[in-house]
């Protein structure tokens, strides 16, 4: 009875919120149109408070093909913001949030799907799967610049000590998408000396994040972590892996399905242990569709990936 009393009142927060961002969209998308610069620039401010205030409409529906076709509208329509507000970090944050999860959770997973088959146009999705990130790490590091002026230009130079002018949790948030979408932007462009040379950012931008704040998002830090750790050249650090995963998995409380993925790709693969591998994506799929209720797309995405690793398992084992 508790339990259905929650996701009831799960519900009516998402529908609020959604109420909400509608409310602000129309009065954005009329302003633009219509309004003069004051009214433009309140309903446009509006909007990005209310983008701010929490996990979007798209990130709170676990129907991916309905999301896949809606966000490149929500894309270019927050281009248009950002150009009318450039320094709103309500927007920026909603922009880096909204390309990146577009850059991994489609374009990107279609880049991976096609290659198996016809790797020519792998290669054109997945640069375009690259951009797209370094759309997302451009908002970013736009939105803490807002608080923090000149910070990519001295990240690029000295990483380790440049994250430390960011001194406020309130920044993980940026933090974690520059951090994210920089480290994805790097994956896509495999061989790219330039990009290679950028792994020291990644690093610093997640590891401030979890100083600041490492239960951020009941564990979202410690779940990069393992996949970072995994995807970044060089021989794998078991040890920091497991230890970001009991971490993740603690403050998470089994209720990541990406979690399950990231460590399934990052260990079971790499060590060819396929009984690990299996039980990890079983946990994956098991993941309650309402444990998360303002995250579903994203327990949706992770557990679309355990299919498909599924599937391929041969391909990736050597018996």
């Amino acid at each position: 009875m508790q339990r259905s009393s929650t996701r009831e009142g799960s519900d009516r927060a998402i529908a609020a919120r959604a109420g909400r961002f509608a409310s602000a969209l129309l009065a954005a998308v009329a302003a633009i149109a219509l309004g003069g610069c004051s009214v433009r620039q309140m309903a446009i401010d509006t909007l990005g408070d209310t983008l701010a205030s929490g996990a979007s409409v798209y990130e709170a529906d676990a129907d991916v093909a309905l999301v896949g076709d809606a966000l490149p509208f929500s894309l270019k329509l927050l281009d248009s913001l950002i150009a009318e507000a450039p320094r709103h970090r309500g927007l920026l944050s909603a922009g880096s949030r909204a390309y990146l999860l577009y850059a991994y959770g489609f374009v990107g997973f279609e880049a991976e799907q096609i290659a198996r088959e016809d790797v020519d146009r792998a290669n054109v999705v997945r640069a375009r799967a690259h951009n797209l990130s370094m759309r997302a790490h451009g908002y970013a590091m736009r939105g803490l610049e807002v608080r923090h002026p000149g910070l990519a230009a001295r990240l690029a130079t000295d990483p380790g000590a440049a994250v430390l002018a960011v001194a406020d949790a309130q920044d993980v948030d940026l933090l974690h998408a520059a951090a994210a979408s920089l480290g994805l932007a790097i994956g896509h462009a495999k061989g790219d000396a330039a990009m290679l040379a950028r792994l020291s950012e990644v690093d610093a931008l997640l590891a401030r994040a979890i100083v600041l704040d490492e239960g951020w998002s009941d564990g979202a830090l410690h779940e990069l972590a393992v996949s970072w750790r995994a995807a970044r050249p060089g021989i794998l650090d078991r040890a920091a892996v497991d230890a970001h995963y009991a971490r993740a998995l603690a403050l998470s409380r089994g209720t990541r399905a990406a979690l399950f993925v990231a460590y399934a790709e990052a260990v079971a693969v790499r060590e060819q242990d396929r009984v690990l591998f299996e039980s990890l994506l079983a946990r994956a799929l098991a993941v309650d569709a309402e444990a998360r209720p303002q995250e579903k797309l994203q327990n949706a995405l992770a557990k679309r990936r355990a299919q498909w690793l599924a599937v391929y398992a041969e391909r990736l084992f050597v018996e």
